[in-house]
């Protein structure tokens, strides 16, 4: 049955008030990074347009720029913060190696391991699968105790690879679990013709199933990817001299005041190698997205 003119009308904007009440905080977090220090720190009340905008945020994060030169520049004090370092060039880099590391490392053991849970027979599988469930449940700060002594053995502390082993170690069983409802959805008859004609299992694996849940593995390297980049207390309890987004934020935080510009400016930056990410797989994203939810 078709909706009325004022049905639709209401369903629109109550859609573009949903929209605008979720984006905000972003625009809002935006709008902050190119705001002076004067009107981030306004006494008087929030200041939204009635500013001169200004990149020196960007300068400091993203540019190397010193705190103390922008602070000489404008004949003052230039933000709240005591003399540590706010150059993020380096944070970027490496959250950018760790995260598509250990989204790429992921996928490519998930997806081995959620075709043979999907295919293969297996006693007791219902049960493993439950397990695998299981240790997503299981919160970081239970096994980060026992992941630092391990990786200080095996001299993995404070390094990319490090990094990418334990984000691939939380990221696997979500996974898993991903993969294999989007193998399932592929029939079995299809194996079987492939093995049928001559092809063995790998190549039945590889050059036609895999094929078919693309747009499975692009939704799931797309929240491996975002549970990566956002990733706080193992990046925290693991490193010191690499510092991803999330850790090297904290250290905005000082003794003396909060640098909210800074903070604003490179969380600003962050959001975008997560979108451009987004945008190289969005092509099989959607489709990965419904793969299921239709049967016929």
């Amino acid at each position: 049955m078709e909706q009325s003119f004022a049905a639709r009308t209401f369903r629109d904007i109550t859609a573009v008030l949903l929209v605008i009440i979720f984006t905000f905080p972003i625009f809002w977090w935006g709008l902050s990074s190119i705001k002076p220090y004067s009107a981030i720190f306004n006494k008087d009340g929030p200041v939204y347009f009635d500013f001169q905008p200004t990149l020196d945020n960007y300068r400091v994060t993203m540019g190397g720029v010193s705190r103390v030169s922008l602070a000489l520049e404008s004949g003052g004090t230039y933000g709240a913060g005591g003399a540590s370092s706010y150059d993020s060039r380096q944070t970027i880099v490496d959250s950018v190696i760790v995260a598509v590391g250990s989204t790429a490392f992921t996928v490519f053991l998930a997806c081995l391991a959620a075709y043979a849970l999907s295919r293969m027979p297996m006693r007791g599988k219902q049960h493993f699968i439950f397990w695998i469930l299981s240790q997503r449940f299981m919160p970081p700060i239970a096994i980060v105790v026992p992941i630092l002594f391990m990786f200080r053995d095996l001299s993995l502390l404070d390094s990319r690879i490090g990094l990418i082993l334990v984000h691939t170690l939380i990221n696997i069983p979500l996974a898993v679990l991903l993969l294999k409802s989007f193998f399932d959805d592929v029939p079995k008859d299809v194996d079987e013709a492939c093995m049928i004609d001559g092809a063995t299992r790998w190549q039945t694996f590889r050059m036609v199933v895999l094929p078919m849940v693309r747009g499975g593995i692009a939704a799931t390297a797309v929240l491996c990817f975002i549970f990566s980049w956002t990733e706080f207390l193992l990046s925290l309890f693991l490193t010191t001299s690499i510092r991803t987004v999330p850790v090297k934020i904290t250290t905005f935080v000082t003794s003396t005041g909060t640098e909210w510009g800074f903070i604003t400016a490179l969380g600003t930056t962050a959001i975008l190698p997560a979108f451009i990410f987004i945008l190289l797989v969005q092509r099989h994203l959607v489709r990965g997205l419904t793969l299921g939810s239709l049967k016929e």
